[in-house]
């Protein structure tokens, strides 16, 4: 079998270079601009687990908000220790290098999910009613923020993602605690976010690197039923309007210039009974996940755009495929919208950048779901540290696949090599894992390359059933040393590895292999035969004729329905 030589595309993609801006966002008709008057379209990431932690991300999906998960803390190590562990994390999670990278992968735009609790008192904790006590620190945070995105000229987007009280019944998203007054149910908490957002908009009328105040993350309240909806069958949601024109015109009074940003009832995607535009410099967010990218899944809201006259904004979507996220954002960007995704970085494989939470954090996490003894108080603390630690820049994963999925894919459909390497003199083995940068279909096959749930009505499934190392369909495990592999090969899967072919000549490929039920394996469609073996085994592939020059070689499952492999190594004659 001839070892195919094919040129890399090496076309400019202009349409996925970063959209440039300066100076001022503002809202013209159905567009975002600046102040050459030029259409912006930002491309962004969300700081989710800085401010604010979801459980999900810590691996304590189960514990849920972030107040239960401080409560754990304090279980194990006390108030104490648990508060250093929080100012570590706050310290650690985001510095100037994170945007310094998000600007070098090409992010014009962060937003920051921010925690009341962060910059105000809970309104039950206020000294005296109905005044706010200002907690500098959260508000310098803010400012450094500010000032390496500047630096960068990316723009932050404020967005309040725990409102006081809290806004919805989607509980871990805002913190709430539903034995106290949600937002909605409590006239001093909404005196309070309006008060808050007042406060931001005078310490930063100034600065044209802030993108726009999104007012309130996510409303997903019921209020006809309170405690039990998301507002999902709303039909008015008057109180969502309210609240958020009371906003406006309390950030109108000290800041006329910034866009403000509302969202809707149902997680920001139910409009049903919106106003008519109460502000001239105001944007609509959507929200968009687990749904399928065509035309129809953002219809009503491109209709929308149109009817109301104003711009859109994908505000926040994610926790997907690559796949998916090279669909959603081709989607978007060809209807002119700009897009945030959720988040910059978290435990877990798909987002630019994976903590690595350290051994220690697991025997936290199986105590705190039920699953484990608890640990000892200085065990748990040195794991906490870790953790805080491990969750800096410089000790991230970054997720090379991700950015590919999110910038170049969405306008070039060509593979590219993951690992670069050359074909010489010596035999070279490559990681399985290591296939081809790319969509499916072209640097891999896999039966199941991303989660529609939220379409198709069935369960959360994961794409990569291992969910480690890549974020695309391929299957991908670790063994006991850490080390990853391919498992769940099969029939009609493959996998595509890209090498510079130094000098021609002939080579032998052979692959690591096993399989508890057999099955066939080959380079392109030759099968050779995986025998059942209790280990790994070496097979011989074929022996093929290699031109010099850019070429690809692709391992095809032709019959199996488990097989796993390793490596392959090509060995010259």
């Amino acid at each position: 079998m001839k070892f195919a030589s094919l040129a890399l595309a090496a076309a400019a993609l202009l349409s996925s270079a970063p959209a440039h801006a300066e100076g001022w966002l503002t809202v013209d008709g159905t567009q975002i601009v600046d102040d050459s008057g030029k259409p912006v379209i930002l491309r962004g990431m969300g700081l989710g687990g800085w401010m604010l932690q979801e459980g999900y991300m810590l691996k304590l999906g189960e514990v849920g908000q972030q107040h239960k998960i401080r409560a754990k803390l304090v279980e194990l190590v006390g108030e104490e220790r648990t508060a250093e562990f929080y100012r570590a994390w706050l310290d650690n999670h985001t510095t100037k290098a994170d945007i310094d990278q998000m600007a070098k992968w090409g992010f014009n735009s962060v937003r920051l999910p921010i925690h009341f609790d962060q910059l105000t008192l809970p309104a039950d904790r206020e000294p005296k009613p109905g005044q706010d006590t200002w907690l500098e620190d959260g508000f310098r945070r803010i400012d450094k923020l500010l000032e390496w995105s500047k630096a960068n000229h990316i723009y932050l987007i404020l967005d309040l993602h725990a409102a006081p009280g809290g806004q919805g019944n989607d509980l871990a998203i805002s913190d709430r605690d539903p034995a106290k007054p949600s937002l909605w149910e409590s006239a001093e908490n909404q005196r309070k976010t309006v008060a808050l957002w007042k406060k931001l908009a005078a310490r930063y009328k100034d600065e044209p690197w802030i993108g726009a105040y999104d007012m309130i993350n996510e409303p997903n309240w019921s209020f006809a039923t309170p405690g039990k909806g998301n507002g999902c069958d709303e039909t008015e949601s008057k109180g969502v309007w309210d609240l958020q024109q009371h906003i406006t015109k309390a950030i109108r009074e000290v800041d006329t210039r910034h866009i403000v940003i509302i969202e809707g009832n149902c997680w920001g995607n139910n409009y049903k009974g919106l106003p008519p535009a109460w502000d001239a410099n105001m944007a609509i967010s959507f929200h968009k996940y687990w749904n399928r990218n065509d035309a129809a899944s953002i219809a009503d809201i491109v209709k929308m755009r149109t009817s109301y006259d104003r711009p859109i904004w994908l505000g926040e979507s994610g926790e997907n495929s690559n796949v998916w996220y090279r669909d959603a954002i081709a989607l978007v960007e060809g209807e002119g919208i700009g897009w945030n995704f959720w988040p910059l970085k978290k435990i877990g494989f798909n987002q630019p950048l994976e903590i690595d939470p350290g051994p220690g954090w697991a025997k936290i996490v199986d105590w705190a779901t039920g699953k484990g003894p608890k640990p000892d108080a200085d065990t748990a603390y040195a794991a906490m540290m870790i953790l805080a630690r491990n969750s800096r820049f410089d000790r991230n994963i970054s997720k090379p696949d991700v950015i590919d999925a999110m910038f170049r894919q969405p306008h070039d459909a060509s593979y590219r090599p993951f690992v670069q390497r050359t074909l010489d003199k010596t035999p070279l083995t490559v990681r399985a894992v290591d296939y081809d940068l790319g969509p499916a279909g072209v640097a891999y096959q896999d039966s199941v390359d991303a989660n529609y749930h939220v379409a198709t009505g069935g369960e959360r499934t994961p794409w990569n059933n291992g969910t480690t190392y890549r974020n695309d369909g391929v299957d991908i495990v670790r063994a006991a040393d850490g080390s990853p592999h391919v498992s769940d090969f099969v029939t009609g899967e493959f996998m595509r590895y890209s090498a510079d072919v130094a000098r021609p000549g002939r080579w032998t490929v052979t692959a690591r292999v096993r399989s508890a039920k057999g099955g066939r394996i080959g380079i392109d469609e030759r099968g050779v035969t995986v025998t059942v073996a209790p280990g790994w085994q070496d097979i011989r592939l074929a022996e093929i004729e290699l031109p010099a020059g850019p070429g690809t070689a692709t391992l095809r499952a032709l019959d199996c329905s488990d097989c796993e492999v390793e490596s392959l190594t090509f060995v010259p004659k």
